[in-house]
């Protein structure tokens, strides 16, 4: 059978992994071994994920950690080599648009290995952000290219990417949320957070641009207090953030706001069981923007752009940036019920993972 390599190594590639890893063991046409770089080292990053999702242990863990963006891609590079030559893959297929995604399509493109891309053509246009390097360098060089929205199609057909190469396949992140949903929802952890369903707020920040200055951070962290007052706050904090509230001397303010819970990263079950029942989400996070717009969950993005725009266009996503007064605007929108209505994506049904697979083996 065709040996194919699936490469993930952070957080959000695991949940875009699995469906495919499972349809394609069903599929018995094709061998796929997973390659985890370990960019996420933590055990809530990274190997409770692999739990939650009853995934194996992964085939090859390279442990390659952090680092500034060039030695972590190196290593990378330098450890995923290793694997390609040991296993002699027909295929590498990469997920979405981490150091790892690059890393590892330059590394097998190299030694003459197809590269499959799934989450291709986004775009940001936004030069600054690593991740629009990663995506645009990425889709330049890979023979598949498997695109969740239409806005994929256009820049990828812009950018003169050869039309056989492109397959809209939909959100392979949707296909894990809707299979895990069920099981997540059994979960305790709202009890153990004292909050209800619909009636609190999740918060995740960890983009430099939001949390790497007391001037922006400060005044989005008095309007989460704030709401607070009027609707629990439960903040997963990023180990990131978490380090700049100290250092900004912000601690106090937030130790002493009674309305907001404040917890560690919390695995993919636990999670998804608080985003899921949310009555708002604020967040930098791509991967929420696409989940909260399928449950139908407003989602106030702290972004001035967005990869991911029909999340905005078509689904309940708004991007405030960083302007803390924008923030408060849709919130008191959500708290009296005048905020936008959102529409599920077409083919966001949870069979994006069946469709890769069928290319895959030649029957789509």
């Amino acid at each position: 059978m065709p040996k194919v390599l699936l490469v993930v190594g952070a957080r959000p590639n695991f949940m875009k992994m699995a469906p495919l890893y499972f349809e394609m063991v069903k599929a018995k046409e094709l061998n796929p071994l997973i390659v985890h770089t370990g960019q996420h080292y933590d055990y809530v990053m990274s190997q409770a994920f692999f739990e939650d999702l009853e995934l194996p242990q992964p085939h090859h863990f390279l442990g390659t950690g952090s680092g500034s963006h060039a030695e972590q891609t190196a290593r990378i590079m330098v450890e995923f080599e290793k694997v390609v030559l040991a296993e002699r893959p027909d295929l590498v297929v990469v997920f979405g648009d981490v150091n790892s995604t690059v890393a590892c399509s330059l590394t097998a493109k190299k030694l003459l290995v197809p590269v499959a891309h799934v989450e291709a053509g986004l775009r940001s246009f936004d030069m600054t952000m690593p991740e629009e390097i990663n995506r645009k360098l990425t889709d330049s060089i890979c023979d598949l290219l498997f695109v969740t929205e239409e806005s994929g199609l256009r820049h990828l057909r812009a950018e003169g990417v050869a039309e056989e190469k492109i397959h809209m396949v939909g959100n392979v992140m949707i296909d894990t949320l809707k299979f895990m949903l069920p099981t997540a929802r059994q979960c305790d952890t709202l009890s153990q957070l004292g909050v209800k369903p619909g009636q609190y707020a999740v918060v995740t920040l960890h983009r430099p641009a939001n949390v790497d200055s007391a001037e922006t951070l400060g005044p989005m962290l008095d309007v989460l207090v704030d709401v607070s007052r009027r609707l629990p706050v439960v903040f997963p904090i990023h180990p990131r953030t978490q380090e700049r509230i100290k250092r900004f001397g912000l601690a106090d303010k937030m130790q002493a706001a009674r309305g907001v819970i404040q917890t560690d990263p919390l695995g993919y079950l636990e999670f998804l069981a608080l985003t899921s029942q949310a009555k708002v989400i604020v967040t930098d996070s791509g991967g929420l923007q696409e989940e909260s717009t399928v449950l139908g969950i407003p989602c106030l993005t702290a972004r001035p752009n967005t990869e991911r725009p029909i999340t905005v266009d078509q689904g309940t996503s708004t991007l405030v940036g960083n302007d803390a007064e924008k923030l408060r605007t849709l919130l008191e929108a959500v708290l009296d019920g005048t905020y936008k209505q959102g529409t599920c994506p077409e083919l966001w049904d949870g069979h994006a993972a069946e469709r890769i697979a069928r290319i895959l083996v030649g029957k789509g």
